[in-house]
């Protein structure tokens, strides 16, 4: 592949809903611009960026590819995001590397949630937005009401750019109104057609073009007042500037699967889409915690941000990362300013789809790909070490979709241990950790899609099938009243016998473990024997007599005994103070105590009674209600037993819109009709 410099860049990102077609319209970038000789399709399994074994078989992306192609001496680096709202990370990492985005939008289903969320994602980047309304050969296909929904949607930016002809349901041309040329497609070649009469219609969409490029300058504005036409120039480089700055918002439209007005979209991109030279350069922070502005210069000192990682069990991982400033080459050293490691760059390649592309040198503005970088991950910057500076990461969702993961096969432990570490490596959206209280080992994604996936990747890639199931709650027991108890414990079988005797003194406190502590007076039980009493009753402390849980807030004190100077051990001690474990617990009104969350939910202004009565119906509390930008933030307490579907019925309800975080918040006594519940649960595990 020939090296670019930065003005021949482009690097785009595709987003949008799922099934809005990107990858196909990627497909018939990739075949139109001549990279490929054949169209390939996402049902025959055989795209370009759909090439990981699980989309084949899903017939959709879970995950970011890079495609680019060469165009009028241009490179665009296409980067292909999924659009589940399981698989966002993909997002993520394409708007990290992208210098502006194509929302892909169909032409029968209009404008919806994926469209709406990369909307807002490449807005708080600050990239380019430009629409493709896809699918508009489709019969139920209408064009006019999808763009009337995205003015509707995102305002007067919205600026047409290529608009269909349609007749009977039917497209005859393409009309693009910056040329005011009309375009028919047959067999996906392009022939300009005589421009056909669309009465009003045309005079407005061209009214609407000369509005949003008056709006980009005061020049621009008098000569637009004063009733003067723009001359070609004048219209391209105001939309351009327009575009750039996040003005306007430029729409296209045609067919993926039957290579209709794609030209015209990659034309666009040449000519409206901002250069990598002029969105590439960032600002990083140096050791000092000074900001430091870069500029895309190839002579400069080297920074690059890895934005993606692929981890292969025989290759290793192959870290895609954007040179912002200076390039990469070849046996280059380069320092990670997160770990402090130096890298020495082997290999580096540039990435097309699943194929590698050996390559000797990575230029400012561009994309590549490096492998064998042992201590580096995505979001970590590298450098020069003489320049050490670190940009920011890649702002991924949480994973908030939790279930409890073993091995299908038992000792196999360790390796589903292995294998989720080297796919939190590829996707950060996923997370493990062991529970401890529970002894249970737990994913989390953010979907029970993506946890699917997980599942997949582990047996394909790593060779361990994983079992999931609903995860246990950490219930506690404690205690709300005072009891005194004796517990004597005494065996006599012929010779040396058994002897120990304590009264224990049983209270509430507040405290996360039992509290132990001794008023024994005069003598009656030896000193040497009060750490085999502690130890009795922390050992029983361990299984409450309700249903087995750990007790919590309890103070337990020594007060009396006796002893017998032959046949007293501590074995005996140890013994007794678990028998007046075991009866004076129940004495002390026991009850079982639940883990309750702080959970911060945000969703739009329309579903908030919806969303509050799901949280009321879950025994939860609502503290407080506030605008959080769009959205309205609902702060609640929720016990953990009643979350467990919430993210499934949250993205229900909000149509994917809505999202949450959880805090561990207190522990609370368990309503008796529950706490039963859990018993009955607890003896039958």
């Amino acid at each position: 592949m020939n090296q670019y410099i930065a003005k021949n860049i482009r690097n785009v990102v595709f987003a949008g809903h799922a099934s809005a077609g990107k990858t196909s319209l990627v497909e018939a970038a990739y075949f139109l611009t001549g990279k490929s000789d054949r169209l390939g399709s996402i049902a025959e399994g055989n795209t370009i960026s759909d090439f990981d074994p699980e989309e084949i078989r899903r017939k959709s992306s879970i995950s970011a590819s890079v495609t680019p192609c060469e165009w009028k001496d241009v490179k665009i680096n296409v980067i292909d995001t999924p659009g589940q709202f399981d698989f966002t990370g993909g997002l993520s990492e394409g708007i990290r590397a992208a210098g502006s985005s194509v929302i892909v939008i169909s032409g029968k289903s209009g404008v919806s949630v994926g469209a709406e969320k990369a909307f807002d994602a490449a807005s708080n980047k600050g990239i380019a937005k430009i629409f493709f309304i896809n699918k508009i050969d489709h019969e139920h296909a209408d064009f006019y009401k999808v763009f009337e929904d995205l003015k509707a949607t995102f305002g007067p930016m919205v600026c047409p750019i290529v608009v269909p002809y349609v007749v009977d349901h039917k497209v005859q041309c393409y009309i693009n109104l910056i040329e005011h040329r009309a375009y028919e497609y047959k067999n996906g070649k392009a022939s300009v057609v005589p421009m056909p009469d669309m009465g009003h219609r045309l005079e407005g969409l061209r009214t609407a073009i000369n509005e949003a490029v008056a709006e980009t300058s005061e020049e621009l504005m008098d000569k637009y007042f004063s009733g003067e036409e723009f001359t070609p120039d004048e219209l391209i480089l105001g939309l351009a500037t327009g575009v750039r700055r996040g003005e306007i918002a430029p729409v296209f439209c045609g067919s993926a699967t039957e290579l209709q007005a794609i030209d015209q979209l990659l034309n666009g991109l040449i000519w409206l889409a901002p250069w990598a030279e002029t969105v590439a350069g960032e600002t990083g922070i140096d050791n000092d915690g000074n900001e430091i502005k870069l500029t895309v210069n190839e002579d400069a000192q080297t920074v690059a941000t890895v934005f993606k990682t692929v981890v292969d069990p025989f290759v290793g991982k192959l870290l895609y990362f954007k040179v912002v400033s200076g390039k990469v080459t070849s046996d280059m050293t380069l320092l990670n300013t997160r770990t402090g490691a130096q890298e020495r760059i082997g290999k580096l390649y540039y990435v097309c789809g699943k194929k590698q592309i050996e390559t000797s040198c990575v230029a400012a503005g561009d994309i590549g790909a490096a492998s064998k970088l042992a201590a580096t991950g995505t979001g970590d910057t590298l450098c020069s070490p003489a320049r050490p500076i670190r940009l920011p990461g890649v702002n991924f969702d949480l994973p908030c979709y939790k279930m409890a993961a073993t091995p299908k096969v038992k000792g196999e432990e360790e390796k589903l241990a292995s294998g989720l570490s080297k796919l939190t490596e590829e996707d950060p959206t996923v997370s493990f950790y062991n529970n401890e209280a529970t002894g249970e080992m737990i994913v989390a994604g953010l979907g029970e899609q993506h946890l699917e996936t997980v599942a997949a990747k582990l047996k394909s890639k790593f060779g361990v099938e994983v079992v999931y199931k609903a995860p246990k709650v950490a219930y506690r027991e404690t205690i709300r009243k005072k009891s005194k108890v004796q517990g004597k414990y005494k065996k006599q079988s012929g010779g040396h016998g058994q002897f120990g005797d304590v009264w224990i003194e049983f209270e509430p406190c507040d405290s996360e473990e039992l509290v132990f502590c001794e008023t024994v007076f005069g003598g009656s039980v030896p000193k040497n024997y009060f750490p085999a009493v502690e130890k009795g009753l922390r050992d029983s402390a361990l299984n409450g007599v309700l249903a087995g849980y750990p007790m919590v807030g309890v103070k337990a004190t020594l007060t009396d005994g006796s002893y017998h100077p032959v046949d007293s051990s501590e074995l005996a001690f140890k013994t007794a103070a678990s028998l007046a474990f075991k009866s004076g617990i129940p004495e002390a009104a026991p009850v079982l105590l639940e883990p309750v969350l702080s959970v911060k939910v945000f969703v739009p202004s329309d579903n908030t009674g919806d969303i509050m009565g799901d949280i009321n119906k879950r025994r939860g509390r609502v503290l407080g209600m506030e605008p959080s930008g769009k959205l309205t933030l609902i702060e609640a307490e929720i016990p953990e037993r009643e979350l467990s579907d919430f993210p499934t019925v949250l993205r229900s309800v909000t149509r994917g819109r809505g999202s949450f975080t959880t805090e561990f918040a207190r522990y609370e006594d368990v309503p008796a009709s529950i706490a039963q519940k859990v018993i009955e649960e607890k003896k039958e595990d």
